[in-house]
């Protein structure tokens, strides 16, 4: 067996549990407060668990950007770091990274995934400009408005359905792709957007021959395709495991199918490579040239990009253990178990498991709560009350106000628990199904939101927000009379 290969570890027992390929040598304490503390907490953070102190938090599962577990031979490899302001080795060990992993020419680091998205809007989207798109991320459309462009989001019916068996629900549509097109007009299109994987509807990927289909439209139109992959590891190795023609195929030759089939590749490294950063890459030098003066404008010189040389380090190394299936596989592998174990209870959870984390179905959870309650929203809050666990919001507090200030009410309500790789044991993803099923039981206690601080934008991240009614102390007396004294 080729020792970069997901384990095949069957149990005498018959249990069905992943396995880690890797050993804890440095920990971190964790915190569990009691209940009464940590309604405290809530009410301090405006129900909002962006707003938590992690002294309050036992279980971070908020998201996996920034939270993955570095590897032994990343954080060697930050000592050797050149912190040269221009010309920087570290940098030239990160191009390579990039040519040897990604297979593109050009690199442009930048701090992160959303400046990376600010200086794509910044080259292409003007006033009118619609962009098409798998789906939206909330950072993505922020920087697509602010320069005056809108969306079209154009996934398959099967997307939107929460308990499916279809394994690429992050495909584009096609046909609707090609209607967009002719009805909005070539010129007014800067460039299609693909999302590996699509995070606001449960982390689902795409597969490679969706990949080209949009190539082919992109090609037949003259329009640039703009791979956001972020999440490209994942998606490959679902890829994988899902579709027939790689199944037999290294992570090495997914990702350099994927890549080459785009013309701008940009990433978030606090999720591709488990280090602080980002980057915009491309083989097209003319697209070089017209994204590198934002570079120094926006970032820091071309060679650092307004990134740490030691994240510049890790974040090379971190590229080449993407091609580790045993290392990519830990976080879709312990989400899948999560997700599984829940619906035993009955507890409604997106499927097929996608990546980054665990998403339950708040519609469907809290099915007497209106949307105009913030039910996903809401269980985030109910859920972090009864267990200390901060999920996030991935629903309508995550979406923004229209031009005119009206609500806009999201596809899905789920609440996102984030399984960052490497990072939690199976006891705590056990505790996590375990006050999840409680929680379920006692649905019926968890009340609605109202906003009272509400920013213009990206209000997810600082708005405040209080409960209709006072079930989050009806839910503690309850918590108390079954749990007692129990943290």
């Amino acid at each position: 067996m080729n020792p970069n290969e997901t384990p095949k570890v069957k149990f005498y027992s018959g249990h069905d549990v992943p396995i880690e390929l890797h050993k804890v040598r440095i920990v971190q304490k964790l915190h569990l407060v009691p209940i009464e503390r940590r309604l405290q907490a809530l009410e301090e953070g405006g129900y909002n668990t962006f707003q938590l102190n992690t002294l309050d938090v036992f279980l971070d599962m908020l998201t996996d950007s920034g939270t993955n577990a570095m590897s032994d031979n990343q954080v060697s490899a930050m000592l050797r770091a050149d912190d040269a302001y221009a010309g920087s080795q570290s940098f030239m060990r990160l191009q390579k990274a990039i040519e040897d992993v990604l297979g593109q020419k050009f690199l442009l680091p930048v701090h992160q995934g959303r400046a990376a998205e600010n200086i794509l809007g910044k080259a292409y989207v003007r006033k009118g400009s619609l962009v098409p798109m798998n789906y939206h991320f909330t950072t993505a459309l922020a920087h697509i408005t602010e320069y005056g462009g809108s969306i079209a989001e154009l996934l398959y019916d099967e997307a939107y359905v929460i308990d499916s068996v279809h394994p690429f629900k992050g495909n584009m549509n096609i046909e609707k792709l090609e209607e967009v097109i002719n009805l909005h007009g070539i010129e007014n299109i800067p460039y299609i957007r693909m999302e590996a994987s699509t995070n606001l509807i449960g982390g689902q990927p795409f597969s490679i021959q969706n990949l080209r289909d949009v190539r082919a439209i992109a090609n037949k139109y003259g329009i640039r395709l703009v791979l956001d992959a972020s999440l490209l590891g994942e998606n490959a190795y679902l890829v994988k495991q899902r579709e027939e023609e790689f199944k037999n195929s290294s992570m090495a030759e997914i990702i350099k199918v994927m890549t080459g089939l785009s013309d701008i590749v940009y990433f978030s490294a606090r999720k591709l490579s488990s280090s602080r950063g980002g980057g915009i890459c491309t083989n097209n030098e003319k697209v070089y040239r017209e994204l590198e003066p934002l570079v120094p404008l926006f970032e820091g010189f071309l060679t650092y990009g307004g990134i740490s040389v030691r994240e510049v380090e890790a974040m090379a190394v971190g590229l080449y253990e993407t091609l580790d299936e045993t290392m990519i596989c830990q976080s879709p592998e312990f989400i899948k178990y999560l997700v599984y174990e829940a619906k035993k209870y009955g507890i409604p959870m997106i499927t097929p498991p996608g990546v980054l984390g665990a998403h339950v179905d708040a519609m469907k959870f809290c099915a007497h709560l209106p949307q105009t309650q913030y039910p996903a929203g809401a269980l985030a809050a109910a859920f972090f009350l009864i267990s200390g666990v901060r999920g996030m919001e991935r629903g309508s507090v995550s979406n923004q106000r229209d031009e005119y200030g009206n609500e806009t009410y999201a596809d899905m309500e789920l609440l996102r628990l984030a399984v960052p790789r490497r990072v939690f044991t199976l006891s705590q993803i056990t505790y996590v199904i375990d006050r999840l099923h409680w929680l379920y039981e006692n649905r019926e206690l968890i009340g609605g939101l109202k906003f009272v601080y509400e920013p213009p934008v990206l209000r997810f991240f600082m708005g405040k927000l209080a409960p209709t009614s006072d079930w989050p102390q009806k839910l503690m007396a309850k918590f108390r009379e079954d749990f007692g004294d129990s943290l």
